[in-house]
């Protein structure tokens, strides 16, 4: 059958007369139709597919974000915002013209003119991509970038693609250019965790939006490339250069004359005190880890009450920029500062020298060995087993367990009081001391007023070889500013919400009295007489009782100064991140430069006092001699004394009893804790703190 009907042959119709042949006209419109239909069908059938699994666009007024959480100083001033923060909508009429005409001209010239997608960037965008090699361009417009914010996931694949173009018309169909363009504005991410042009206008210059200048809606519009890359925050140079273009672009669609621009670029826009007092951020960070364990992961908008000042730390900022800047040729490029009030509220905290060329937390988070700032804890170990600051001690070699520690003078001054050995920070006094009274009881000592780190007991312990933290530091010696109480350090005084909900509370100290006297009243005098007249002489602050301990670690590698009037301490840290040595920096130099240079500024905002003497002393018990003449006492032997001759050094190598210094005081050791902490390697077995 087939072949009967194949031999009446292709151009015969049914009469067997020849069939006519299609005109080209005929042949072209044929074949078009077959291609529309089957192009209708492939549509179709494409449009199915990754039509399928669309979002639900009824969630277009509806805004997904996670809680924020405003951080206030002590006064309610505004320190940050973490999380998303987002603002009512702004009403497009209410903005300047040339705001909307700046995000149009950087993100899409032809926005007013394509039906949600611009075939003629798209196609633009690819030759420059193909050109480079690489994706320099894009071509997504202002609708597409709203779909995408609104409805999808930040994913680059084709079917993310096709789905973006897809809802690009769909909105340009429901909604008129300026209501898209509002919703943009009022969506779109500009970085510090603001959404939406009102948040982004209050965050970066603390005004509305109807009030930004050409300059800082330029700035605005750049930041959409990339918020954190072009932020005016910590990328001030590169946010400038973004605005130029955006402010050029603006001039050649004619949103803006030149005369505008040039006036925009001659104005310096200023952003917000608030963001740009970055080393409070550091703060921020520190919080922010704790909040979690407070309340939990944060369901609501939350706010917290913090105890930060930030006139404190606009002046602990200063101070630290300012001998950063003096001392970077002696090799000094960190610095941290921590500075708490009585009760160890945290009023500043620097964790560096830029937040914004490393978030890493030098106040918390860094561990690095203490120097001779951890004598305190030796010699509070040694008054409280019987010392007094008179008690004569003997500067002279001293060798423990295979280890001799050295002078920073490298000589040796003889017979002084303990006193003196304080003041100058006379390691083997030190050493010795530690040893006979019992490394475990300056480590309890270091313990109770509020050492967290790990303490090795090894002989080198009691020159500061404990790797600690400035907050530990701090939190340590506030016992001796307070009047002998254990502090735990603390920023958050309250969470609430912005109804004025309390979800959490801090609840007064738990910490008890940590030093008892005569202990305390034998410490603060000693501590003064290293201000008045020994290693921290550069600290001191005329009319102002001031006590404090310099540390500094072998090779320079971390130099500390520590100090304290009454109720109010700081402890300054500098050195570098790498461990590399300064160039003879000690804690009299720079950290005690940056102490002295906040303290100065900060003390006359604050109700201090003189140092307490605590708790009362023993009934008929009289102080040796008044603060004032002792202090008066203490001298530079060094610089007094004759070259000594010292004895045959003095070898303690722990087995059976300790010789004794000449006129020492029996100082029994005290029973070791029951579970001491695991010695810490030595780095150097002849490490020198000072």
């Amino acid at each position: 059958m087939f072949m009967a009907r194949n031999d009446r042959g292709p151009d015969r119709n049914e009469q067997g007369g020849a069939r006519p042949r299609r005109t080209v006209v005929g042949r072209l419109f044929y074949w078009g139709a077959v291609l529309a239909v089957w192009g209708l069908i492939f549509a179709v059938v494409f449009l199915a597919v990754f039509a399928r699994d669309l979002p639900d666009t009824s969630s277009l007024y509806e805004v997904d974000r996670q809680p924020s959480i405003t951080y206030l100083d002590r006064s309610g001033a505004l320190i940050a915002v973490r999380g998303t923060q987002m603002a009512p909508p702004v009403d497009m009429d209410a903005l300047p013209d040339y705001v909307p005409a700046a995000f149009v001209a950087i993100e899409d010239r032809r926005f007013y003119h394509h039906p949600g997608f611009d075939p003629i960037g798209m196609s633009r965008a690819m030759a420059a991509n193909l050109k480079a090699g690489r994706v320099v361009q894009g071509g997504s417009t202002i609708t597409q970038q709203l779909a995408k914010n609104l409805f999808l996931t930040p994913d680059q694949n084709m079917k993310r693609k096709v789905q973006e173009l897809i809802l690009a018309v769909w909105l340009e169909m429901k909604f008129s250019k300026k209501e898209i363009l509002s919703l943009y504005l009022n969506r779109v991410y500009f970085g510090a965790g603001a959404y939406g042009i009102e948040s982004a206008s209050q965050r970066y210059f603390d005004k509305s939006a109807d009030k930004l200048t050409v300059g800082e809606a330029a700035l605005l519009a750049g930041l959409l490339k990339a918020p954190s890359r072009y932020s005016p925050v910590s990328e001030s140079e590169r946010a400038a250069g973004r605005a130029n273009v955006v402010l050029n672009e603006m001039v050649e669609v004619g949103a803006i004359t030149p005369a505008q621009r040039d006036a925009a670029v001659a104005e310096p826009v200023r952003v917000s005190k608030t963001l740009a007092s970055q080393h409070a951020q550091y703060f921020v960070d520190w919080l922010d880890k704790q909040i979690r364990g407070l309340v939990g992961e944060p369901t609501e908008d939350m706010v917290v009450e913090t105890t930060l000042d930030l006139v404190l730390q606009t002046d602990a900022e200063r101070a630290v920029r300012r001998i950063l800047d003096r001392d970077k040729g002696k090799g000094v490029e960190q610095a941290a500062l921590v500075a708490l009030d009585g009760d160890g509220r945290v009023r500043a905290m620097i964790g560096g020298a830029s937040y914004g060329d490393s978030q890493f937390n030098r106040a918390v988070d860094a561990r690095r060995q203490s120097g001779s700032a951890w004598k305190p804890f030796v010699y509070l170990a040694a008054v409280e087993a019987g010392y007094t600051p008179e008690t004569p001690v003997v500067d002279q070699p001293v060798t423990i367990g295979g280890w001799s520690p050295r002078n920073y003078s490298g000589r040796f001054s003889g017979q002084m009081t303990l006193a003196q050995a304080v003041a100058q920070s006379t390691n083997t006094v030190a050493a010795y001391v530690a040893d006979q009274v019992g490394r475990d009881s300056v480590a309890r000592a270091a313990r109770r007023l509020g050492i967290t780190s790990e303490i090795g007991l090894q002989p080198s312990m009691a020159l500061g070889a404990v790797e600690v933290s400035p907050l530990e530091m701090a939190q340590a010696f506030d016992a001796f500013a307070n009047g002998g109480r254990r502090v735990d350090a603390y920023g958050i005084s309250r969470i609430r919400t912005p109804s004025g909900r309390v979800i959490y509370t801090h609840g007064p100290s738990e910490g008890g009295q940590a030093i008892h006297n005569p202990s305390l009243y034998y410490m603060n005098q000693m501590l003064r007489g290293v201000v008045t007249s020994g290693s921290g002489r550069s600290a001191a602050i005329g009319g102002r009782d001031i006590a404090g301990k310099t540390g500094t670690t072998s090779d320079y590698k971390d130099a500390w100064f520590v100090g304290y009037t009454g109720g109010f301490v700081a402890a300054v840290w500098v050195g570098k991140d790498d461990n590399k040595p300064m160039n003879r920096v000690t804690g009299g130099a720079a950290p005690a430069a940056i102490w002295r240079g906040f303290m100065e500024a900060a003390l006359p905002k604050l109700a201090v006092q003189a140092i307490p003497n605590g708790p009362p002393l023993p009934e008929g018990w009289i102080p040796p001699d008044p603060v004032g003449d002792l202090m008066g006492q203490v001298e530079d032997p060094y610089a007094t004394a004759t070259p000594y001759d010292a004895p045959p050094p003095v070898i303690i190598d722990g087995q059976g009893p300790l010789p004794a210094q000449p006129q020492q005081p029996p100082a029994p050791r005290a029973a070791p804790p029951q579970a001491p902490p695991a010695p810490q390697q030595e780095r150097r077995p002849d490490a020198l703190f000072f």
